[in-house]
């Protein structure tokens, strides 16, 4: 049977962004595992299930799974997991990835060995990017040095953060994912024209953010049985 392994925030993923792929390869037939940093339960987004914000379709269909999933109440801890085991990981995205997940060196190893490995895929949706940013390869080089990808944009962020970098809830973003991932060598292009913005490079997949979930999926899905 061929599995995947999704790594979520423990600060705050991304609703559509996890469920959407991961109910695509459910659909599939794919095992999924879900790993959080401390093995945790994934902390999820309010906005992201908020009826005004996403729609009332898509926060419904988004709280159920994350209430109801045993993956995710009951996930792995990170440093327990290999890459190596699963045909996918996936790095869903939502603002908290920038105090774990991106910078955790168990999910950047996870990247990693997927990135190098010859069979398996890695999905990073949105603001999970980051994490391309702070990986290094075999070398010691960045990861996404040389190559295309997309994510979440500073135009974007600039409509959420104020003149000090800080949300709406006070906390200053430690980070812009797309100053990261250009300064570290990447090839970006959010695609800020186009409705999706899903880029491949290799056995790297990335999508730029909540709209593009669904195309990302599909995609990786595509990779994976091309």
């Amino acid at each position: 049977m061929p599995s995947a392994l999704f790594v979520v925030s423990e600060e705050g993923y991304w609703g559509e962004e996890c469920v959407e792929p991961l109910t695509t390869l459910d659909s599939e037939g794919y095992d999924v595992t879900v790993a959080t940093p401390s093995g945790s339960p994934p902390v999820i987004d309010d906005v992201s299930i908020d009826p005004d914000e996403v729609g009332e379709e898509t926060a419904a269909r988004v709280r159920e799974v994350h209430e109801s999933d045993d993956r995710l109440n009951d996930p792995e801890p990170i440093a327990r997991v290999d890459a190596e085991e699963f045909d996918a990981v996936v790095f869903p995205g939502g603002h908290g990835t920038a105090w774990d997940i991106n910078q955790d060196a168990d999910a950047r190893r996870l990247l990693r060995n997927t990135v190098a490995g010859d069979d398996g895929k890695a999905l990073v949706v949105c603001h999970a990017a980051g994490i391309l940013a702070f990986t290094r390869d075999e070398s010691g080089d960045a990861l996404i040095a040389g190559r295309d990808a997309t994510g979440f944009p500073n135009e974007w962020e600039a409509e959420i953060v104020d003149d000090d970098d800080r949300m709406p809830n006070g906390r200053k973003l430690p980070y812009l994912v797309e100053d990261e991932v250009i300064e570290a060598g990447g090839n970006w292009d959010a695609e800020l024209d186009s409705d999706t913005s899903v880029t491949v490079d290799g056995d790297l997949i990335t999508g730029r953010g909540p709209e593009s979930s669904a195309a990302a999926a599909d995609t990786l899905l595509e990779e994976l049985e091309g």
